[in-house]
């Protein structure tokens, strides 16, 4: 979130220090919010004010859970990281499993096809590879499967972004000279 917002205010001309502070800083409160309670972004901003944090990043700490309006470019900033972070698949902890559980229906999907051989799910789930049989079908039928496959895979599985679907269809001729 830090690298986020830092290169995103470096890129608009402002204080790339407070955005890479704000995002640092954001979450601290989830440090200690267990042992106090009430709102990590609240505990956290109060924790900051206490070590002489500067305003900004303060209001960053509390907007990115929208405690408190934006009153530095920077706190938007940070929100929009933390944002960009968090839907990434596979960088929250406790979506691991539903995570995994994507890639693996997207690959039973695909396999589910007939004349596929095998799937794999790749680059996050952005990205499936298909593998089908050269001598079954043609270069036409194949196009066609992956159009199909890209239909069912948008219809039944929840992704950011699109995902990509390549089929393989290759034929190995080998002969050995003696």
């Amino acid at each position: 979130v830090a690298h986020l917002a830092g290169m995103m205010a470096a890129e608009l001309g402002l204080d790339e220090k407070a955005a890479r502070r704000g995002g640092l800083m954001h979450d601290i409160g989830k440090a200690i919010s267990h042992e106090v309670g009430g709102s990590h972004s609240k505990i956290g901003a109060e924790l900051a004010k206490r070590y002489g944090e500067p305003d900004v990043v303060i209001n960053a700490i509390l907007y990115h859970h929208n405690d408190e309006p934006a009153r530095y470019p920077e706190a938007v900033l940070v929100a929009a990281a933390d944002a960009l972070s968090a839907a990434r698949p596979g960088a929250r902890r406790e979506a691991l499993q539903s995570y995994i559980n994507r890639l693996e229906k997207i690959e039973a999907i695909v396999n589910s096809f007939e004349n596929v051989e095998k799937s794999f799910a790749i680059q996050a789930g952005r990205e499936v590879r298909v593998i089908v049989n050269s001598e079954k079908l043609s270069d036409e039928e194949a196009y066609l499967l992956t159009k199909e496959i890209a239909k069912r895979i948008e219809k039944e599985v929840e992704f950011p972004g699109q995902v990509k679907i390549t089929t393989i269809r290759e034929s190995r001729f080998v002969e050995i000279a003696k």
